[in-house]
């Protein structure tokens, strides 16, 4: 592999002049195939590729990478003549016209939908761009990183400046340059992390912290000024990581801002400097080393970051600084999930020896030596090394280690997230996907792979291991808390009230409870001992919280319930990130108490490294199910299929609890919370269908022909699943014409043996064991409702769903999905599944049938209560039948508005024109908001939502899930958006 860093700067040839690698393909592999099939197709459709193609190294090159990434296939087939302007122009001449594309047509673009577009097939061309030449051995991995950041610098300043257009032409703004209207606005976003050090990596999701000086307003009319800014910010959002038919730009995350959980996403300059000179953190000067201005008002950001220089760069540190310091080295070593040193499975960034020691390595020296050493005040990691080098804060030799280390460690993340376009940083576990990883990587095999990546991991973990092991003993920090004794100590009780409760003397009584062991979970010595060396951090938290009081009670209750609270105890000691979390749950969220008290092993779940990032990816899922399924066979004494029924169930509520953590510490949105709750049913919904199936064929065996598949409809077909959904599913089932019964010692006709089949599916999926319940089923949409049977052949679902249905059965007919059973007959029954939806129909009769039904849905569940986010006029239902009605009436002429999640319908709709920008903007960002606070209420409450007796955490992260500056204001905007819903129902089911 090459690792030469250096550019030619004079003007390059074509990108497929210079290829001097690429990965290994297999000789008769899916690359070949791949790669033929392209050049059949250029021949005809794009000659200017045809020519390209025939070079070795180009034939070599796209071979490799069509046998190792599925994604890069993808975006190399989805327009050719972009692939030959890649592969035929100089990659850096290719990416700055690029660039100036999208500014000019950012420029032109007249609405939201547009620049989306324009965003999107900006990102994808400097995504396969970017990988071509980095696979490639064009460009050098630091170019690659610099590239993908000013990718991403130049999406965000396009879409800033976007967005102050259209305020400017709407009235909102008075630009004093029309053409940069952004400019000399105040307003500026600050690009974090990675983005900022021009590090990114190939599948990134941006930090980004927004800031606004209201002395530079030039807002028209009597506005708010914040609401403004804030709005706008969320637009930015919205055009930078929306997923649409053309994909997204940046995943993006705002939540290195000041106390990102109680204030909006775009603040003050007075409020964020007041927050840092006060009450900034350690870790939030670690974050602003590395921050940069990359949009909006340039100079004012500048002079933003300058005036909190201070901040940052200290240039004394007392010892509490200097304890946090150490604090975060050792968090980063008890990661328990994080496991020795190894190749398969290997974590490339937060693994022993990866990525983050690297960066922590750079980081913790410069924050202590900064503050007296302005040139240690760099950004990227590889550029702080060299000056701590030249300070003699690092050896030349530890330099040059880490340097090439940080540098191979890069190249291999970026193969592992161009795979699948994926934010992961872990190498495939699996024999066959590590080898071809490895392939991918530019090597023959993985023994090569592992010895490279081993010597790399242990270098780094080496020099990381050394880093202050020279310093001295640092006595406890914070004020003196005793809980000892018949008399509540006064100083104590000043204390508590400084750090916020409000009554002092119950948390005394609480913890003193606890040392005197009145819960079983603290009566034994050992208890109390680990509880009294987490007590101080634990208490802090929980005074961190909305309402104080109300938390520490809740967590009292916590371990009332608790059999044993040595584990728990111990647990929080090596991990204090899980105190804040505690904190968060019994301040905000009673429902998940309750479940964390019944099933205490959820908490040690919480330290799965994906939990506060990456995606829940069903391959992921399986492989878990997969292996606990065949450990439950192993294992079992008895019927086997008892533990396998449980092991089903601790997997799901783990996960589930997981999803649930990662929508309270608001690291994943509704729209992601709602997949990920449907791809973990659907995958033990698959695995377990699986389970009931081979069952069956032991005792029945087979139908000739035969085969069944399980659709998901509702919520679940509809990737909209919460935290307490049922799951609605129909079973189909097809077998040879002449099969009379199945070929077991046992035999059943075919109707009998896939009713018995969906039968003990649903008994799977819905018994009570000793673990609970997985999902409460629900067979209702099937044909002929409850009247039906359970289990239906294609053939009469078919002329059912042609003859028969009533027009609601074809609403719930536009969220089925496949999502289990055999392939062949699943592509059957989705094709027969669309020909129904395609059929024509009069649209007077859809408008009439859906406006009864849904008045007779008000006659039986009126509701006036605005918190009733399903039934309320303006709500969910009437969001939803919009949808459907534009799906049956329209999708004759227009099938690509057939999608059976919601918002992504109303997308296509408005994509095709069937409903005005306005409308669909309307219905967008309502629909976000209302999925928003389901996926909330549905977390943390189980039953009706009451704002007189709700916790106040629960209302504050309810405000921070709507986006809104305080409970009213969040009531505010639900009337006014199921106003504009019930609106949009009445124009346009009509």
């Amino acid at each position: 592999m090459r690792h030469n860093d250096v550019m030619d700067q004079t003007v390059s040839p074509s990108l497929a002049t210079q290829i001097a690698e690429w990965p290994h393909a297999l000789p008769a592999g899916i690359g070949a195939e791949r790669f033929n099939a392209l050049k059949g197709e250029a021949e005809s459709a794009c000659p200017l590729l045809v020519g390209l193609l025939s070079d070795p190294k180009v034939e070599n090159l796209l071979r490799g990478v069509f046998d190792g990434s599925p994604y890069l296939a993808a975006l190399a087939n989805r327009d050719l003549a972009r692939l030959a302007r890649i592969l035929g122009e100089p990659p850096e001449k290719r990416f700055a016209k690029a660039t100036e594309e999208l500014t000019a047509a950012m420029r032109e673009a007249p609405d939201l939908i547009a620049a989306k577009r324009v965003l999107r097939i900006y990102k994808s061309e400097v995504a396969l761009l970017t990988a071509l030449a980095d696979l490639a051995g064009v460009w050098p991995v630091m170019t690659v990183t610099r590239t993908l950041s000013e990718c991403a610098d130049a999406a965000v300043a396009t879409a800033v400046r976007f967005l102050f257009r259209l305020a400017s032409a709407r009235g909102q703004w008075k630009p004093l340059d029309i053409d940069e209207p952004e400019q000399q606005s105040g307003y500026f976003v600050l690009a974090m992390g990675k983005h900022g050090a021009f590090e990114l990596n190939y599948s990134s999701d941006i930090d980004l912290t927004v800031f606004f000086d209201r002395d530079k307003s030039r807002l028209v009319g009597d506005g708010d000024l914040q609401s403004f800014f804030v709005r706008l910010t969320r637009d930015l959002v919205l055009l930078l990581d929306e997923r649409t038919p053309d994909g997204y730009v940046f995943r993006t995350d705002l939540r290195l801002r000041p106390d990102a959980g109680a204030t909006q996403i775009a603040l003050s300059t007075a409020a964020a400097h007041g927050y840092y000179e006060t009450v900034g953190q350690n870790w939030e000067r670690s974050a602003m080393i590395k921050a940069r201005p990359v949009a909006g008002d340039l100079e004012a950001g500048e002079t933003f970051l300058a005036e909190l220089a201070p901040f940052i760069w200290r240039k004394y540190l007392d010892f509490a600084a200097i304890a946090d310091i150490h604090a975060m080295k050792r968090q980063i070593h008890a990661h328990k999930d994080i496991g020795p040193i190894s190749v398969a499975g290997q974590n490339l960034k937060l693994g022993h020896g990866g990525i983050r020691e690297i960066e922590f390595f750079a980081q913790t020296q410069q924050l202590i030596a900064g503050g007296r050493q302005p040139d240690l005040r760099v950004r990227a990691t590889l550029d702080a090394l060299a000056a701590l080098e030249r300070r003699g804060w690092v050896k030349a030799d530890v330099r040059a280690d880490l340097d090439q280390a940080y540098r191979y460690l890069r190249r291999l993340e970026h193969r592992v997230q161009m795979i699948a376009d994926e934010q992961t940083h872990e190498v495939p576990s699996t024999p066959a996907a590590l080898d071809a990883f490895a392939r991918f990587s530019g090597y023959a095999g993985t023994p090569e792979l592992s010895r490279d990546l081993i010597a790399s991991l242990e270098t780094v973990e080496k020099h990381y291991g050394g880093l202050f092991e020279e310093a001295p003993h640092l006595a406890p920090e914070g004020a003196n808390l005793v809980f000892a004794g018949a008399e509540d100590d006064p100083r104590t009780l000043e204390e508590l009230k400084r750090l916020g409760y409000s009554q002092p003397a119950q948390v005394l009584a609480i913890v003193r409870g606890w040392h005197h062991g009145r819960a079983p979970s603290v009566r034994s010595p050992r208890a109390r001992e680990r509880l009294t060396e987490v007590q101080p951090l634990l208490i802090e938290a929980l005074a961190d919280t909305v309402d104080p009081d109300a938390a520490i009670a809740s967590f009292d209750r916590f371990i009332a319930e608790l059999p044993s609270g040595v584990q728990l105890f111990s647990l929080l000691k090596a991990q204090p990130r899980l105190i804040r979390l505690l904190a968060d749950i019994m301040g905000s969220a009673p429902r998940l108490a309750r479940i964390l008290s019944r099933r205490r092993r959820l908490l040690d779940a919480v330290l799965d490294p994906q939990v506060h990032g990456g995606d829940l990816i069903g391959a992921a899922i399986d492989e878990l199910v997969m292996k606990a399924f065949r450990a439950a066979r192993a294992t079992a004494v008895g019927d086997p299929m008892q533990e396998i029924l449980d092991t089903a169930r601790r997997i799901g509520s783990e996960q589930s609890f997981l999803v649930g953590v990662r929508i309270l510490t608001g690291s994943i949105s509704a729209t992601e919370a709602g997949a990920a709750y449907a791809t973990l049913a659907e995958r033990l919904i698959a695995a377990l269908f699986e389970e009931v199936t081979r069952e069956m064929e032991e005792d029945h065996g087979r139908v000739p022909g035969g085969a069944a598949v399980v659709v998901a409809m509702g919520k679940l077909g509809g990737r909209e699943l919460t935290a307490a959904s049922d799951v609605d599913l129909i079973l189909i089932y097809d077998f040879d014409a002449d099969a009379e019964q199945s070929d077991g010692a046992k035999p059943l006709a075919p109707p009998h043996y896939y009713t018995r089949l969906t039968q003990r599916l649903i008994n799977a999926i819905s018994a009570r064991t000793a673990e609970g319940a997985l999902y409460e089923v629900d067979m209702r949409l099937r044909p002929s409702g409850q009247k039906g049977p359970v289990a239906t052949r294609l053939s009469s679902f078919t002329n059912y769903q042609t003859t028969e249905a009533w027009t609601w059965e074809h609403m719930a007919l536009t969220r089925a999905r496949v999502i289990a059973g055999s392939r062949e007959l699943g592509s059957g029954v989705e094709g027969e599944i669309r020909k129904v939806l395609t059929a024509r129909r009069d649209p007077a009769k859809i408008t009439a049938d859906i406006r009864d039904m849904r008045q007779r849905i008000e006659a039986e569940k009126a509701t006036t209560d605005i918190w009733d986010l399903k039934q309320v006029r303006g709500g969910l239902v009437d969001l939803e039948f919009i949808a459907q009605h534009l799906q049956l009436v329209h999708a004759a002429d227009h099938p690509a508005i057939l999608n059976q999640t919601t918002l992504v319908a109303l997308a296509a709709a408005a994509a095709e024109g069937l409903i005005s920008e306005a409308d669909y903007l309307r219905l967008s960002e309502g629909g976000q908001l209302l999925h928003d606070l389901t996926q909330v209420l549905r977390l943390t409450l189980e039953g009706r939502f009451d704002p007189a007796q709700a916790p106040e955490g629960l209302k504050a992260l309810l405000v921070r899930s709507g986006g809104a500056a305080s409970f009213e204001d969040l009531e505010t905007r639900l009337k006014h958006t199921l106003g504009e819903i019930f609106s949009a129902f009445n124009r346009l089911v009509a």
